[in-house]
């Protein structure tokens, strides 16, 4: 039974008090375990039995399980859950059809779960019935598994068996969310950075072609422009589509040999960024998202800060790597 929306709304303003917001950033000069003495006296992954900065996979592990309960119990409406959940059910079914294709070690690369259990798409798997994962995720797993052939013999790239889960999870995130406006432009502008950042990274206007999801507003002829040689022409290739600061972003960073992290950072911030911007005019389920988002970026900082200070790395060098908040 779904819960009203003022009742969640509620239920978040008691719950955002918790949230470390700019402390992430001030902990960017202090000792590894000064970190994560902070960290955990804060209450943050409350109920694990870590007890030094080596074991913080402990505490970032128990707040993810504590927001996934969190996402399943309180998200307004399907959409939403969707829209958070699903992306590690493609991302579980590639994993695990992977491994049932080769001698990779699944553990490592599954993912917490999302709507579907390990369980239940690891049985599909083994028995080549896919229809009990759904529409989009069914036919992903078909065809990436004639890459592989009935015997398992034949040579599927990483490339190839990622960008056919990758096109139908936004196809699927694309029909579940149609409704609800907000998703719909979010998921719209994530498919075209994506884009963006697999025409510039390919060698060729064929190979791109193929791996294009397609599920925003840009089209394949406009992609292709993005493979002129005349480089006053490249940098005007998207005018007009609202992603010219974000193209002259990627060909200064591309120009420079530097690999596109800041074009992927504002992808990665889309969502959060887009809430942020609006914060005191969020309606409806927007606030629940804004939520959700906000702390799961925090545990990524955290994962970001935890690695970098046990590096030695610098305060100015781990800040760069941080998420939007």
């Amino acid at each position: 039974m779904s819960k009203s929306v003022d009742y969640v709304n509620g239920v978040i303003a008691a719950k955002e008090v918790y949230l470390l917001g700019d402390k992430i950033s001030k902990l960017c000069d202090v000792s590894a375990e000064d970190a994560f003495r902070a960290v955990s006296e804060s209450g943050f992954g409350k109920g694990a039995d870590a007890v030094s900065v080596y074991e913080y996979e402990k505490l970032l592990y128990a707040d993810e399980r504590d927001l996934d309960a969190f996402i399943r119990e309180y998200a307004p409406n399907n959409a939403e859950k969707a829209y958070l959940l699903s992306p590690r059910d493609f991302h579980n079914a590639k994993a695990i059809l992977k491994a049932h294709y080769t001698e990779c070690d699944l553990e490592k690369m599954l993912a917490p779960e999302g709507l579907l259990s390990v369980e239940t798409i690891t049985q599909c798997i083994a028995e080549q019935n896919y229809k009990p994962l759904g529409e989009e995720l069914s036919a992903a797993c078909e065809n990436a598994a004639k890459l592989f052939g009935e015997d398992g013999n034949n040579e599927a790239s990483g490339a190839e068996v990622g960008a056919i889960f990758e096109k139908a999870l936004f196809k699927h995130l694309k029909a579940l969310c149609s409704r609800n406006l907000m998703l719909k432009k979010l998921i719209a502008k994530r498919a075209d950075m994506t884009d963006i950042l697999t025409a510039l990274r390919s060698k060729t206007p064929e190979y791109a072609a193929n791996n294009y999801v397609l599920c925003g507003k840009l089209k394949a002829e406009q992609l292709a422009n993005l493979f002129l040689e005349d480089g006053e022409k490249l940098e005007h290739a998207l005018d007009n589509t609202g992603y010219e600061k974000f193209l002259q972003i990627c060909l200064e960073d591309k120009k420079s040999g530097l690999p596109l992290t800041r074009a992927e950072l504002i992808k990665d911030n889309l969502e959060i960024d887009f809430l942020a911007e609006r914060k005191y005019e969020l309606k409806r389920s927007q606030p629940f998202l804004y939520y959700v988002l906000r702390r799961r970026a925090e545990n990524a900082n955290l994962r970001i800060l935890f690695v970098c200070l046990l590096a030695g790395m610098g305060e100015n060098d781990i800040k760069k790597r941080l998420r939007a908040l």
